[in-house]
């Protein structure tokens, strides 16, 4: 029989400090070291774009622009969440085949979802093809409440957790990547991200380069058209709102030589899915061989 986890109670108010870089604006660099900015006073976003191309393997930036400015991080929030799903994993909280339940404030949540009733529930293996292939909206809401009690609580410890990984420009005030003003992140954070899912977690890793997953009978496709434009394309995660525009974290491991790329901010997701593309082949063969 699955395990059933339920929400834990909730847990006494947290006072959200809401931490946003203010970076230079930069352009082209190469082998630089990836050393995240220190935090300052909260910044207005008047832009979108940002990008940032770090050699996995060594930690060097092999290029990068606007990569400590302010964005927003759209679905690219999800990769914590799947963070701390994929630590409970480990630390055997949950399971695979551990039940969550979808609570009215999950099922609530605009698409991208799955479309759940209040009370109906989704495993955990189910889950996590669900964030990462679909973006759904509502099962990363039930898997915060879960994980946190509340989402509110989760996204506090979604920042903890982005402190300690050193992620110093980014604050999480849910774990959709709907929209909320005070969500914030950098292109050089979510490269930071990028790596520390492949490093900590490379039993999970592989979720990142499914295409598909079958929910209810039916088959349900991904955003991610990367996964079949690149060779050794294994993740990460795609990510749009009307503020953030089209944003996508591309990981490749080809020919022992392994990239995290960021774009944020593309017009289009076919604009967004060309520059990560190019960015990739350009500075591939600078990376490290390992």
């Amino acid at each position: 029989m699955p395990r059933v986890f339920y929400p834990l109670s909730l847990m006494s108010k947290c006072v959200a400090l809401f931490v946003l870089v203010v970076g230079m604006a930069s352009g082209c660099t190469t082998t630089s070291a990836l050393q995240p900015v220190a935090a300052t006073a909260p910044a207005v976003v008047t832009e979108k774009s940002a990008s940032i191309v770090v050699d996995s393997s060594t930690g060097a930036v092999l290029y990068q622009a606007s990569a400590d400015l302010p964005r927003i991080p759209a679905s690219l929030t999800k990769m914590m969440t799947l963070y701390l799903t994929f630590e409970a994993l480990d630390s055997g909280r949950l399971t695979k085949t551990t039940i969550i339940p979808v609570s009215a404030h999950a099922a609530s949540q605009a698409p991208s979802k799955l479309g759940f009733r209040p009370g109906q529930s989704i495993d955990v293996d189910t889950a996590i093809k669900a964030i990462v292939i679909k973006s759904a909206n509502d099962v990363a809401v039930a898997l915060a409440e879960a994980l946190g009690g509340s989402e509110p609580q989760f996204a506090a410890m979604m920042t903890a957790k982005a402190r300690q990984l050193g992620m110093k420009g980014t604050t999480f005030n849910n774990a959709s990547g709907l929209p909320d003003p005070m969500q914030i992140t950098t292109a050089r954070d979510m490269a930071l991200l990028g790596m520390a899912l492949r490093k900590h977690f490379p039993q999970q890793y592989y979720y990142f380069a499914l295409h598909d997953f079958t929910f209810n009978g039916k088959l349900v496709q991904g955003h991610n058209r990367v996964l079949a434009q690149l060779n050794g394309a294994d993740g990460i995660k795609t990510g749009y709102v009307r503020a953030s525009g089209f944003n996508i974290v591309t990981s490749v491991y080809d020919n022992g030589r392994q990239l995290v790329a960021v774009v944020m901010g593309g017009n289009t997701a076919k604009a967004r899915d060309q520059q990560v593309v190019d960015l990739v082949h350009s500075y591939l063969p600078m990376a490290a061989s390992r």
